[in-house]
């Protein structure tokens, strides 16, 4: 599988969606789709966004890796393969914050994962607030990138909390790995360091967890 999923990660980098779709489709009649999800797809992804934050790889190549693993799940996993996995309502967004690495590689693992999840994109504060309420959203991811915006998390949690009760924040990028305690500070319910813990905590808490 290691072999693979360098050939895989590869096609990405090189933007070859028809080596990639062929990877994918000789991949699928070996083993499930959960472990093509997670030992390929979720592991490239994850490969090439610790490859571009070393300098190794471009912040396009990042994008369309991206890119390409959302459009094959959609069009080359048959959907009866494809099960919706039970979850909150959920969204994702950028907090003040330009860079979207992280969000595109977590919101594109979640949706290969099976989970329906929207895209805010990037938001203020108050659009954060006001389209969780507009939505319904029962669990928000929110990724930064700069310490500034990671401590804007708190307004969110603040404001929410005059609004509704119910909402769960997850958060993830740089400020939190350097700091592993900002997440609670901040008042987030729980935090990711990789695109895998999300979906760890997003099962966790469909199950009922915290």
């Amino acid at each position: 599988m290691a072999e693979t999923l360098y050939e895989f990660q590869e096609a990405l980098l090189s933007t070859d969606i028809m080596k990639a779709r062929r990877i994918l489709s000789e991949t699928i009649n070996l083993i499930t789709f959960d472990q093509l999800i997670e030992t390929v797809i979720v592991s490239a992804l994850e490969n090439i966004g610790k490859g571009w934050e070393k300098g190794e790889y471009a912040l396009s190549q990042v994008y369309m890796s991206g890119r390409i693993c959302e459009e094959l799940v959609e069009t080359l996993i048959p959907m009866g393969n494809r099960q919706k996995k039970p979850a909150p309502k959920m969204a994702i967004a950028m907090l003040n914050d330009y860079h979207a690495l992280g969000k595109r590689i977590v919101y594109s693992t979640l949706r290969a994962s099976g989970f329906d999840v929207l895209d805010y994109g990037r938001v203020s504060t108050e659009g954060l607030v006001q389209r969780i309420c507009d939505d319904g959203i029962e669990v928000i991811l929110i990724s930064v990138l700069m310490f500034p915006s990671a401590l804007h998390v708190k307004d969110v949690k603040d404001t929410l909390g005059k609004k509704v009760s119910n909402v769960k924040i997850v958060v993830g990028g740089a400020p939190f790995r350097l700091d592993r305690q900002l997440w609670k500070q901040v008042g987030a319910d729980a935090v990711g360091y990789t695109a895998s813990d999300a979906i760890d905590i997003i099962q966790s808490i469909a199950a009922g967890g915290s």
